[in-house]
């Protein structure tokens, strides 16, 4: 990473680039948070190099971009890029580490990046973004005590106290995926954590399928089949719009857990308001107020009641708008 001495930036733009398991997503965003210019591609699986290349691209041609903008408005050029990854950065190194990217352990993305971009670059976690696109531009503006749980094929949170951002000793702060609800430990929370087992994108499909496997009758196979045979959350939740008894079943079990969990992050940090993102919580909302009325009852009475439970604002974008977040404050004094 190129470090820059903060200034005072208060035109001109900068790049934000959200690294997925799937895809990368980058875009170009003036200073007030207008987004100006998107693009996406599928990640390039061939080598822990090849998404490097991609977002070496996506910046260089998004700054092309901005010159061209530039011109027109004799404005200023790009202040500078932020890149969220996700998993796990490690600030002092600028190594990550990104379970769904191959060979991304322990990998220098900083120091492959500063081969392939003159720009100044900034690296964070992705769930370190979401929280901050929400406060910046989403359903947390003007809220100083945030929290984003993000519900996809994962569960992880950012975390804003007063303000600043809770990233922890190690840099993984925000696991919340591992908190432990449920005392008969199995052998997949030793794996990828219980809050995440019984409550994530992923869950929700796997939970339906070992009942399937024990016999449960169901039009959820049936839909599965029509769809090419994956048995996933969106399966589910077809199943349960049709009045699917045990879709119905399961979804209010993942419903139970995770009021359980964002009740745990409640009772904890006390935040003003939780702001609900991922998968789960993009395309249909039917679990926002099962979840909402079981908090109330699992929360610590004063911060269940003081809190706000609310899904993301910005949607998929979210963690874009945090790059691009993460870019400005690396360059401006925010007043």
């Amino acid at each position: 990473m190129k470090p820059r001495a903060p200034q005072h930036r208060s035109s001109g733009f900068c790049i934000g680039v959200d690294v997925g398991g799937t895809k990368i997503s980058s875009a170009l965003f003036t200073a007030d948070g207008a987004m100006l210019s998107k693009r996406k591609v599928p990640i390039d699986r061939s080598g822990p190099n090849a998404p490097v290349a991609q977002i070496a691209l996506a910046v260089a041609e998004l700054a092309a971009e901005a010159g061209e903008l530039e011109i027109a408005s004799s404005g200023h050029s790009v202040a500078a890029v932020g890149i969220v990854v996700p998993g796990v950065v490690f600030h002092g190194s600028g190594e990550v580490w990104a379970p769904n990217i191959a060979g991304w352990d322990r990998f220098p993305l900083a120091a492959r990046l500063e081969e392939r971009t003159p720009l100044p670059v900034v690296l964070d976690s992705d769930r370190a973004a979401y929280v901050l696109g929400e406060q910046w531009c989403g359903v947390a503006k003007g809220f100083r005590d945030v929290v984003f749980v993000a519900f996809g094929t994962g569960i992880g949170a950012g975390i804003l106290a007063d303000g600043r951002l809770v990233r922890g000793s190690g840099d993984i702060a925000g696991a919340v995926g591992w908190f432990a609800l449920d005392p008969r430990f199995r052998p997949e929370y030793g794996e990828r954590g219980c809050f995440e087992c019984e409550a994530s994108g992923s869950a929700v499909g796997l939970l339906a399928q070992r009942a399937l496997e024990e016999g449960r009758p169901s039009a959820i196979a049936a839909i599965a089949a029509s769809s090419g045979g994956e048995i996933t959350a969106e399966t589910v939740f077809q199943a349960a719009a049709g009045g699917d008894a045990l879709a119905r079943e399961i979804l209010d079990h993942v419903a139970e857990a995770m009021a359980m969990g964002i009740a745990n992050i409640v009772s904890i940090l006390n935040p003003e308001i939780v702001v609900l993102g991922g998968g789960l919580f993009q395309s249909d909302l039917r679990l926002l107020e099962p979840v909402r009325q079981r908090v109330a009852r699992w929360a610590q009475p004063l911060a269940a009641a003081a809190v706000r439970i609310e899904p993301s604002g910005l949607g998929e974008d979210a963690g874009l708008y945090g790059a691009a977040k993460l870019a400005w404050d690396s360059v401006r004094v925010w007043p």
